[in-house]
């Protein structure tokens, strides 16, 4: 299997599939595309484009099987390897689970927008100001930590649902925002944030990323390139 993802210190969603593969020790290879200026003649769309209609990572190749979206590809996986515990065993909980995903694929716009996924920035100032001027933006925080302290709750931990699965591993980018930003949250949320950043899918992950020192000014709403 090949993953195609973008550049791991701004790429949210290839981090999700990227970080459950690695954390299960599913046997992949990694195909980065660096992210450019996404016009239709870059790069970054002909290597895309030329697999999947949406021009869009992350992808999963297997042979003559091209899945795009992270959901789509965490829900193969799971297929593919059923041995592994990917999804709670519990059908009810399994099915909260898939709620969570799902809910954060179409939703939480605002803090997404807002905070956009930089691992290796440190912006507070940022977040505090996010936080004063959008409502929407604390209202999806809020939402974010009811929903984490219930799923905790109900299962007792470390993770959302027991052990790490599918349901961390989509999180994992928002735990970035939230650290990048220094968005406030209660201690039970913290501590799961922590877990999630020690996990060793996640932590691998972020490392990469730390080490790409790669600026791209169009994902950079908040910083302007050093030097500049």
């Amino acid at each position: 299997m090949q993953l195609y993802i973008g550049n791991k210190n701004y790429s949210s969603w290839s981090m999700r599939p990227w970080v459950l593969l690695t954390h299960f020790g599913l046997p992949f290879e990694e195909v980065l595309v660096r992210f450019d200026s996404f016009d239709p003649g870059s790069r970054f769309k002909a290597v895309v484009g030329a697999l999947a209609p949406t021009g869009k990572v992350p992808l999963l190749v297997d042979g003559d099987l091209v899945v795009w979206d992270s959901l789509a590809i965490a829900e193969t996986l799971a297929e593919r390897f059923p041995q592994q515990p990917l999804w709670p065993a519990d059908p009810a909980a399994r099915a909260r689970a898939r709620s969570l995903c799902a809910e954060m694929h179409s939703g939480f716009g605002a803090l997404r927008n807002a905070c956009p996924m930089n691992i290796e920035a440190s912006l507070p100032e940022v977040g505090a100001q996010v936080l004063r001027e959008q409502a929407n933006v604390a209202a999806d925080l809020a939402r974010l930590q009811t929903m984490w302290t219930e799923a905790l709750a109900a299962s007792g931990g470390p993770f959302l649902f027991g052990e790490f699965g599918i349901v961390d591993a989509y999180y994992a980018p928002v735990v970035a925002r939230l650290r990048s930003y220094a968005l406030p949250v209660t201690p039970v949320v913290q501590a799961y944030m922590d877990r999630v950043w020690a996990s060793p899918g996640v932590a691998a992950w972020v490392a990469q990323a730390l080490a790409e020192r790669d600026f791209l000014d169009f994902e950079e709403p908040y910083r302007k390139a050093p030097g500049a």
